[in-house]
């Protein structure tokens, strides 16, 4: 994993580093590029007439490997000219990119933490040319926890091993390889077949109907040396990554018998480079696969492709000999997570966008109006079918004296609407944000109030509604007040039609506070995204928000 964020039930800023399945406004979190950048070399030197950068999305806890290797790699050097642009990124967002966005926005390589992903990148011109790096699927806890349930000299099988009394913490199947490929791990154990299915699915059910605690808390625990932290799927390496700085490590990896699932860190070639990129594209693979990429990954806690250990494992919680490879179906892994996709209710949003002017500001490579467009559609590829989306626009007096407009209806994304289908009527609406922009201002606590009454009178007891409110602005409207607003949100509440509303605030001038507020009086959750980079992953946590 390596990507854990602390979040609170209010506010939650953007994970950049650790960390989706839903979808924009729909997403419940997207972002352009959704991730940390280095640039590895700068502008080439005056004796260039250009420079080839080479852009490559990394798995987060990779990234700084593969910037230390080609921050002066041959062939991507000032006198090259040439340089490599290392974006960090989670491997959901990038799948969620190849689906969405225009081939020049994409990554020329992508080293992903495993190839389950290529699985999920539907027919996205995708070549696998090598591994920079491996790290087993292992279960993180302490070593107090360890000698309580007696698995000094050896853990159960993974069957057994997740369904002790110990407790386990599963991260989100949508984003986690680590979590997919532990619970595959129980079934290929199993021998597959329904036995082996229900197993996997009592597993899921146990950990929703224990004491809710995250994974991050949960390695914290084990950090600690909690005699009762649950167990986490997590990568060695993440293990290894967590007490790399501690005086007595206690987070210990633990190695079901049958053998352990591996992310293999794929370095895989997206699309076709073009005539002026394809030598230093050609170049970061060479540096990817060298052995310098093999030192500065075991350097880092990952094991080598034939499975060298990083130096001090024992040490560090993790065993000197690799386990034995426990290998997965990538086609079964994708039908187990289809089928654990239903376990959960599906969400009915109603999302709602601010088209205010001040969207014109800039952000990243375009402006707010354009991230916001980028991110929703990257995210909205991401979305289940089963979920129901909707979507408005807002600015002050945006319909005569209405400050919203409404472009979709809620409906399932995979409804048949006049000869399409809703996702796509999304995706077409939400190509339009750029071009709606309003000269009016933020009428934001009137929208509000009207969307939250417009979810209610739509209200599906199935699923999990809510509203999802993106704006970069504060309340500029001759409305209600946000007292009002308050007041009004929480005497209106009905407890058999709960709404909650999701803010996201976008960019350092959006109303942060209100929207915690808000969400206070709803149960909802506000999020900021003040950098540009953070909108993709804030869009694709808020619309998972369960």
């Amino acid at each position: 994993m390596g990507r854990h964020a602390a979040t609170s039930a209010a506010r939650r800023s953007a994970p950049l580093t650790p960390p989706v399945l839903i979808a924009l406004a729909v997403a419940a979190v997207v972002l352009v590029a959704g991730g940390i950048t280095w640039w590895a070399v700068g502008a080439g030197n005056g004796d260039c007439p250009s420079t080839a950068v080479v852009r490559v999305a990394v798995a987060p806890e990779l990234a700084p490997v593969a910037e230390q290797v080609l921050g002066n790699a041959e062939g991507l050097r000032p006198e090259d000219c040439a340089s490599a642009e290392v974006t960090a990124q989670q491997p959901v967002q990038t799948v969620g990119d190849l689906a969405a966005l225009d081939a020049g926005d994409l990554p020329h390589l992508w080293v992903p933490d495993s190839s389950l992903w290529a699985a999920r990148a539907g027919d996205a011109a995708l070549e696998a040319v090598g591994s920079v790096a491996s790290s087993p699927v292992v279960l993180a806890t302490s070593r107090a926890a360890v000698g309580a349930l007696g698995w000094q000299d050896g853990a159960p099988g993974w069957a057994a091993t997740l369904s002790s009394d110990q407790g386990i913490a599963v991260p989100d199947l949508a984003t986690s390889a680590e979590a997919l490929s532990a619970l595959s791990a129980v079934r290929t154990a199993l021998g597959g077949g329904q036995e082996a299915d229900n197993a996997v699915v009592q597993t899921v059910l146990a950990a929703e109907r224990g004491p809710s605690v995250s994974p991050a808390d949960a390695l914290t625990a084990g950090g600690e040396g909690a005699p009762d932290a649950p167990l986490v799927p997590v990568s060695e390496q993440e293990v290894w990554a967590a007490n790399a700085d501690a005086e007595d490590p206690q987070l210990v990896a633990v190695y079901p018998q049958e053998g352990s699932p591996g992310l293999d860190y794929p370095l895989i070639r997206v699309g076709t480079a073009s005539a002026a990129d394809a030598a230093a594209v050609d170049a970061a693979v060479r540096a990817l696969t060298s052995d310098a990429a093999r030192t500065a990954a075991l350097e880092a806690g990952f094991r080598g492709t034939d499975g060298t250990p990083p130096a001090d494992a024992e040490a560090a919680g993790i065993r000197e000999a690799a386990p034995q490879a426990l290998q997965l179906d990538p086609g079964q892994v994708q039908a187990l997570l289809a089928q654990l996709s239903e376990l959960s209710a599906p969400s009915r949003i109603l999302t709602v966008f601010d088209v205010s002017t001040s969207m014109e500001a800039p952000a990243g490579d375009g402006t707010r109006a354009t991230l916001a467009r980028d991110a929703a559609k990257s995210t909205l590829t991401l979305v289940p079918g089963n979920f129901a989306l909707g979507l408005w626009f807002f600015a002050s007096e945006l319909e005569g004296d209405r400050d919203w407009s409404e472009a979709v209806p809620t409906r399932p994304l995979e409804a048949e609407v006049d000869g399409s289908v809703q996702r796509d009527l999304l995706d077409e609406e939400l190509d339009t944000i750029p071009d709606r922009l309003s000269p009016g201002g933020t009428g934001l606590y009137d929208t509000t109030l009207d969307a939250v009454r417009a979810a209610r009178s739509d209200f599906d007891p199935t699923a999990v509604n809510s509203v999802l409110m993106v704006t970069d602005g504060t309340d500029e409207d001759d409305g209600i007040s946000l007292g009002s607003l308050l007041d009004t949100l929480r005497a209106e509440a009905d407890p058999e039609r709960p709404i909650k509303v999701i803010g996201v605030a976008l960019g350092p001038d959006a109303d942060l506070d209100a929207l915690e507020q808000i969400a206070e009086a709803t149960g909802g959750a506000a999020y900021s995204a003040v950098d540009p980079t953070d909108l993709q992953t804030v869009l694709f946590d808020a619309l998972r928000q369960r």
